[in-house]
């Protein structure tokens, strides 16, 4: 296994859960940021959301987007790949009410024709596991593995 793979299998044990980003996206290059769940998958990071909400309309104008936390650090090109019921996205969301089970369908209605899933296809990245960080260029499937410690104090 070499170190991009290595790193993959880092990203899967991290983030292919309900976890939470900061998401940074930009309309008229005034900078937005909010708090989102998220859930990777497969070199990609999936949000559920409402096609009529900022976020989506930021993204519709520039799909570059950030994803930010605890200094794990992530761009990318994001996009809205339609309703939940789409068949097209008929197993990423057999995966994403499996994962957001707690909240899903309490907060989602799927007979809401602007009900969306937005995918980040992943470009650059940092993050780190055991003592151990990860640079990645998802692009150019390239990955530098180097000593990492997080000692930064947290105030919460």
């Amino acid at each position: 296994m070499n170190v991009y793979e290595e790193g993959l299998g880092v990203l899967e044990t991290l983030f292919a859960r309900d976890y939470q980003f900061a998401l940074a996206t930009s309309n008229d290059n005034i900078p937005s940021v909010r708090f989102i769940d998220t859930f990777y998958d497969s070199g990609a990071f999936y949000i559920v959301t409402y096609g009529n909400s900022q976020k989506v309309k930021e993204i519709e104008k520039n799909p570059m987007v950030a994803l930010s936390k605890d200094l794990y650090r992530f761009t990318g090109t994001a996009r809205n790949i339609g309703h939940p019921l789409s068949e097209k996205n008929r197993k990423i969301r057999e995966k994403l009410i499996r994962i957001f089970e707690p909240w899903y369908f309490a907060h989602n209605n799927e007979n809401d024709e602007n009900m969306c899933y937005v995918k980040v296809d992943l470009n650059k990245g940092f993050f780190y596991k055991d003592n151990t960080g990860y640079k990645v260029d998802f692009d150019r499937k390239s990955s530098e593995k180097f000593p990492f410690i997080f000692d930064i104090i947290k105030i919460d």
